[in-house]
């Protein structure tokens, strides 16, 4: 496999959205036909050049194709934040509320801020803080523990 194609792509400063997109799927076409991760690879490079509507179809098919490991939650993580950002806050929700659902991993704490965005644009503020403040709270040296459970309560009552 490509070691260009397995890293993080990101647009360099000097390269403009179209040959950025266009350098990846070259590389990405160096993966077998209907390679998981090619697709998944191409979707990001949609995403990182603002064209999440064009990255969501790809996102499913990699899903679909059977991306695995890390890969296919960083995809559902992506997948979500572009259906958001393309107005379907709602099905972003439901798509995240399943993957913390479906396991945890080092990847939770994005997971919940992403929710917690989507929960925002549906207007339930006081839940995406509480998300929000809960996924913040095992990073902290100290005070990770009262902020949880201050985390809880906020989640728990209603205004």
């Amino acid at each position: 496999m490509n070691a260009e194609v397995t890293r993080k792509p990101s647009v360099p400063d000097d390269m403009s959205a179209e040959v950025f997109v266009v350098r990846l799927d070259g590389l990405a076409a160096e993966l077998p036909p209907g390679s998981a991760v090619a697709l998944y690879e191409r979707g990001g490079g949609h995403d990182s050049t603002g064209r999440p509507e064009l990255a969501v179809p790809l996102y499913r098919a990699a899903l679909e194709a059977g991306l695995s490991g890390s890969r296919r939650r960083q995809a559902v993580i992506q997948m979500a934040s572009s259906i958001r950002n393309i107005g379907d806050a709602a099905a972003a929700a439901d798509l995240l509320r399943a993957e913390l659902a479906a396991g945890n991993d080092a990847l939770d704490g994005a997971v919940r801020g992403f929710l917690a965005l989507a929960l925002i644009d549906l207007g339930r503020e006081r839940e995406a803080a509480a998300l929000a403040l809960a996924a913040l709270a095992p990073c902290l040296p100290r005070y990770g523990r009262s902020l949880a459970k201050y985390a809880a309560a906020i989640g728990a009552t209603r205004p």
